[in-house]
């Protein structure tokens, strides 16, 4: 393994969109939502794990999860999760991630994954990131992935690519999360791929960057290289969070910066942000309903969600189409499965109540 090679996990999310199994007490980075005995944050670091060392590990996470990413990932040392002490977007997060990542390695090359990402095709994950850490070691570009599009998807953020290809082609433009008619327009082109969030870059490749098109979050991380791994890190670390604006790392370098390059690939991957997208992934049966519990009944059902967590509890559905169900030991979610815009909106109307969300 190249000692240089680092792998930041941003863990930081509250990820209220899988409202109730998900709760800000315990995020769904830190849950089983697939129902295969592991976590979001555990199949992230085992994706990197054949090839960066353990030791090579970061996590970004919010001062309230450090405990949970240390159990989950018991490798890890304490120093290796940095805390953010308020959600400020991906911009300052990985500056923070960067600039002390730099004290260390100066020849540091870092990829950078968000903690809640499905993949399924991992032998093709680890040989396209082992090949892009390789060309960001080399070259003074920043590296961002992308994803051969399946369906013209409203949900993600889509990559013009000047040639998909290439093994790393120029990126022509980054365009925001399109509506159905200007999704599927991009498909018919071919030249658009999505945006997956992973990027892979070296700490100066990026920290240069970052001083050219976000100076102010730059210059008062690079003002903090006296604290970075000493015992007084944290104290100073939150007085420039709390300065800092909120701005993603797309939005405030990537759309700006003129050294962008992307590399294409297909190795299953979702960014499971929402139960609609976690249906679409999730194996079902033959009535096309994904049924995770230990005692669900399903007669004359159809393109049902059921999740039931309490193992005791029989679950019985008759007559149900296009629902999704979600029973935790507090809460009840019954509502339509394929309107994703309602679901949003009865999770942001349960959570701003505070109403099973703890």
């Amino acid at each position: 393994m190249n000692n240089h090679f680092y792998c930041v996990i941003m863990a930081g999310g509250i990820g209220s969109r899988f409202w109730p199994l998900s709760r800000e007490s315990k995020p769904k980075q830190f849950v089983d939502i697939l129902g295969i005995g592991k976590t979001f944050i555990q199949l992230t670091y085992e994706r990197f794990s054949s090839f960066i060392s353990p030791e090579n590990f970061m996590v970004v996470t919010g001062k309230a999860y450090k405990e949970q990413v240390l159990e989950q990932l018991p490798a890890l040392k304490e120093e290796q999760v940095w805390l953010e002490p308020e959600r400020r977007n991906t911009a300052p997060c990985l500056a923070y991630a960067a600039y002390k990542l730099r004290q260390k390695d100066p020849d540091a090359v870092m990829v950078v994954t968000p903690a809640d990402h499905l993949i399924i095709d991992t032998a093709t994950f680890s040989r396209v990131m082992q090949q892009s850490l390789a060309y960001a070691a080399g070259q003074d570009r920043l590296v961002t992935i992308g994803i051969t599009p399946t369906f013209p998807s409203t949900g993600y953020g889509y990559i013009e690519v000047g040639d998909k290809h290439a093994a790393f082609s120029r990126v022509l433009s980054f365009k925001e999360k399109p509506d159905y008619d200007r999704a599927k327009s991009f498909l018919e082109h071919g030249g658009y791929v999505w945006n997956s969030g992973m990027f892979v870059w070296s700490v100066n490749t990026i920290i240069s960057e970052m001083t050219a098109w976000l100076p102010n979050i730059a210059d008062a991380f690079a003002e903090l290289a006296g604290n970075y791994w000493m015992p007084g890190e944290q104290s100073a670390v939150d007085k420039v969070y709390a300065a800092s604006r909120s701005i993603s790392i797309d939005f405030g370098v990537m759309e700006k910066s003129h050294k962008v390059d992307v590399t294409c690939a297909d190795f299953g991957w979702s960014d499971l942000g929402t139960w609609t997208s976690l249906y679409e992934q999730s194996g079902k049966d033959e009535a096309e309903n994904v049924l995770s519990g230990e005692q669900i009944i399903a007669n004359d059902t159809r393109n049902c969600f059921v999740k039931e967590l309490n193992p005791d509890k029989l679950v019985v559905a008759d007559g149900l189409e296009d629902l999704l169900i979600v029973d935790t030991k507090d809460v009840l979610l019954i509502c339509p499965r394929t309107d994703e815009g309602r679901v949003k909106q009865i999770i942001e109307g349960a959570v701003s109540l505070k109403k099973g969300f703890k």
